[in-house]
């Protein structure tokens, strides 16, 4: 059985773009069915959006490696607002990081990220 992993967008781009944790955030996205809120394409987008301003002569790499995210087989899972909003406000973190630490609580998931409030947070709940 395909174990379930939630993956955020800094894991994300971090292999897309070819980042320093590219190659770590790889093993461990390995062999997973990954799932993510429909937030993550939207954070993506925004990371391409970036890049390709800092960068006008990369853009065409750039946009040929934000495409490849398709290969990735993300399946996007909402969360309940209500909960999403409790989580964020017990935990610390944003509301966008909590979808993602609500999503791997939900689906019983690793949570695959470079984000270090997201980790602690995602660990503290883990050890409850």
């Amino acid at each position: 059985m395909t174990a379930a992993k939630v993956v955020d967008a800094s894991a994300l781009v971090a292999v897309l773009f070819g980042e320093p944790d590219a190659d770590r955030v790889a093993e461990r996205l390995e062999g997973g069915r990954l799932f993510a809120p429909p937030l993550l394409e939207y954070e993506i987008s925004n990371v391409c959006v970036v890049k390709c301003r800092r960068h006008p002569a990369d853009r065409a790499a750039i946009l040929a490696a934000f495409s490849k995210r398709a290969l990735f087989g993300i399946q996007e899972v909402g969360v309940d607002s209500e909960a999403l909003t409790t989580l964020a406000l017990d935990s610390g973190l944003t509301a966008y990081d909590a979808s993602y630490l609500l999503l791997s609580q939900e689906l019983g998931a690793e949570l695959v990220t470079l984000d270090e409030a997201l980790g602690r947070a995602a660990s503290v709940v883990v050890r409850r």
